[in-house]
């Protein structure tokens, strides 16, 4: 990932190639030519893809295209679900967004039960639609019910770092505890592991390791197995 260290704010304009494919994540909208901040916060650029994106860590998360999220199934409808995804109003997800769903074969999700969804289409002034395909390979890839395990919420920052492969937190607590996660960009992280005390030690390090360096993650990760 490069890293832009520029803070922006709303109404800067982004130096931006517009004539090849850029992709435009949140915080961001093209006028015409020009590329436009909508609020403020670090600008982020990822060379595969080309994606740009401001981070910041508001406190209502706002739904964007290619988003993986994590969410709670409200009600069921004849075509759809309802999905609580910490938005203004609620996600809907298509009963044929599955893996393998058919009219016949339709996924039969209980209430309240977790799911990990992608953000198939964004729009503020519409309810969003998830997905629980990936829309490159038609499969599953990860998508779907989250069975057991732990969701607890954090910041929307804290959740953009956890998908960076260089955010030391995960691969530290991976090196004492075999664990499964799942990381939604709307604020919500789900741990699963083989005792209930782990999975309850994975969470808290992960909220404490907001704001440490890496090597006050190694010491804080190292106490905590020194008090098992």
């Amino acid at each position: 990932m490069e890293i832009d260290p520029r803070i922006v704010l709303p109404g800067d304009v982004i130096n931006v190639d517009t004539e090849s494919t850029v992709v435009l994540g949140p915080g961001l909208r093209q006028e015409g030519d020009e590329v436009v901040a909508t609020k403020a916060g670090i600008l982020r650029h990822l060379e595969t893809g080309n994606k740009w994106w401001i981070e910041s860590n508001q406190k209502r998360y706002i739904a964007a295209t290619g988003e993986s999220v994590i969410g709670t199934v409200t009600a069921k409808m004849t075509e759809y679900f309802r999905v609580d995804i910490g938005t203004a109003h609620s996600a809907t997800l298509p009963l044929l967004s599955f893996e393998g769903a058919t009219k016949r074969n339709r996924p039969n999700l209980p209430l309240h039960s977790l799911v990990y969804c992608r953000v198939a289409m964004a729009n503020p002034d519409m309810e969003a639609e998830l997905e629980c395909v990936n829309p490159q390979t038609g499969k599953a890839d990860g998508f779907g019910e989250l069975v057991g395990g732990y969701v607890f919420k954090c910041s929307l920052g804290l959740c953009r770092r956890l998908l960076n492969p260089n955010t030391p937190i995960l691969t530290l607590l991976g090196q004492h505890f075999p664990f499964e996660t799942a990381v939604g960009m709307n604020g919500r992280v789900w741990i699963n592991s083989e005792e209930v005390k782990n999975t309850t030690l994975i969470a808290n390090a992960i909220l404490n390791s907001e704001y440490l360096s890496t090597a006050e993650c190694k010491q804080m990760v190292q106490e905590l197995i020194n008090k098992l």
